[in-house]
This record gives structure tokens, C-alpha cells and sequence, in this order.
């Protein structure tokens, strides 16, 4: 039914589209679904050149009895607000972790910066998230630790509370592009290091001077593009520089 949930059928015929070439776009419009929605199915069942519709279908059964069988991982006022479907909430939670997932990114620490990104206040304390995730504080300290290293996420100190507050806003993202861009330049450092060592002339040498080169000109590229953004993305950027 178009707007539901896929069926078993749907996803059979999004597999034989992406059999016979079709695109994501194509695959929705002729199953009357968003392009969004095909997308989102096939990228969190293991991508094009993955994807199978049984496996999918049985993955799909296999979530949604977890979903009925867990505690509720937030309280239901918090997910209720601004008039919000709660069960809609933690769907799209899940489907945020497993996109983090795929980027890289470890999977409590996914759950604990996805939590912090559907609160509206955008910031939490150990305690909250230990109760809305349903861990233990020890797997809060991990994936905090984590994402404060990968500047995802900034740690300040609530002072009604006298807790430690996790939080999270715009400016993070730009910082944490600019330290990844940061340890591709020493990558590159160390590229051509080993291509001094190795001799440039060598195959590893020219390979070596091949890499260092290339994360060299993209992460001045890519560095340009943030900066450029920055103060389009980041007002407040324009009154702190820094």
C-alpha cells in the first residue's frame, strides 16, 4: 500500500530493479513510494550489489520484534512532543544509528550521538543517557570518550546540576571535518616521508609519493569548501572566529 510499510512483494520488485539496472528514483516511482524510502531499505540491507528481498524482508521482522520487546529508550512525553509520533521517533533513531554506522562511526557511540542529535535541547548528561539508551554508565563513558576525540560531540558542565553535559550544534560538524582534514595532512606528511625514505624513483617510493600528493591537494580542497561554508552554516561563527 503506498505511504505503508514495504511489503515482502515490494521488496522483491526493488530487487529485481536494481537487477535489471534501475535506479533508485525509477525502482520508487514504480512502486508509488518516495525515493527516499528505497534508498533508506536498500542502504541498511547491505547496499545495491547486496541486497536480497527475502533477507531484507526477514531483517525488517527481525527489528520490529526487538522494537516490541526492548524497554522504551526515551520517556514517552520527550518523544510525544511538538505533537511528535513516538513510534515514528524511534524508527527514525534506529534508522540514524545504522546510518553512522556505515560511516565509520562505533556503534554505541552512534546510538549515543543520535540520541543527543533527536533531543531538542541537543545536550545530555551521562545519567540521561544511560536511562534513555538503557546502558550501563561504563558504555556511556566509552562512546563519549570517542566522539569527544572525533570532536562529534562537546562536553561542558551543567551548573544546576553539577554534572558533566554532553551536547551538540552545528559548529561541531565543521569542527570535526576540520580535524578529520587535519589527520589526512599528517597522512600525507607521512606519505612523503616514505617516499623520501623508499627512493620516488622505487615503485612503493612512487606510490607513497603518489598518496602524500593527493591527500595533500584534496584536503586543501576540501578545507576551502568548509571555509567558504562556514559562515553561511555557523552564524555565530561571524562573532567568533575561532
Amino acid at each position: 500500500m503506498p505511504g505503508g510499510r514495504l511489503t515482502q512483494q515490494d521488496r522483491r520488485d526493488i530487487a529485481a530493479g536494481l537487477a535489471n539496472g534501475l535506479g533508485y528514483a525509477e525502482i520508487a516511482r514504480r512502486l508509488s513510494r518516495p525515493t527516499s524510502t528505497v534508498s533508506r531499505e536498500v542502504s541498511r540491507n547491505g547496499g545495491p550489489g547486496a541486497y536480497r528481498a527475502e533477507r531484507a524482508h526477514q531483517a525488517t521482522e527481525r527489528r520490529a520484534r526487538r522494537r516490541r520487546q526492548a524497554p522504551r529508550s526515551a520517556p514517552p512525553a520527550a518523544n510525544a512532543a511538538y505533537g511528535r509520533d513516538p513510534e515514528e521517533m524511534r524508527e527514525f533513531a534506529e534508522r540514524l544509528v545504522e546510518t553512522l554506522m556505515q560511516t565509520g562511526v562505533q556503534r554505541m557511540a552512534s546510538r549515543v550521538l543520535a540520541c543527543l542529535f533527536i533531543t531538542d535541547a541537543g545536550a545530555l548528561t551521562a545519567k540521561d543517557l544511560a536511562q534513555r539508551l538503557q546502558v550501563s554508565p561504563a558504555s556511556i563513558s566509552t562512546a563519549v570518550a570517542y566522539l569527544e576525540e572525533q570532536e562529534l560531540i562537546r562536553r561542558d558542565r551543567d551548573p544546576r546540576r553539577r554534572r558533566e553535559l554532553y551536547s551538540v550544534d552545528n559548529a561541531l560538524w565543521y569542527r570535526s571535518f576540520l580535524a578529520s582534514a587535519q589527520r589526512n595532512f599528517l597522512l600525507a606528511e607521512t606519505a612523503r616521508e616514505g617516499a623520501r625514505v623508499l627512493g620516488a624513483t622505487t615503485p612503493a617510493g612512487a606510490r607513497c609519493e603518489f598518496v602524500g600528493e593527493f591527500l595533500r591537494r584534496t584536503g586543501e580542497d576540501l578545507l576551502q569548501t568548509a571555509e567558504r561554508w562556514q559562515h553561511l552554516l555557523i552564524p555565530q561563527a561571524r562573532d567568533n572566529p575561532e
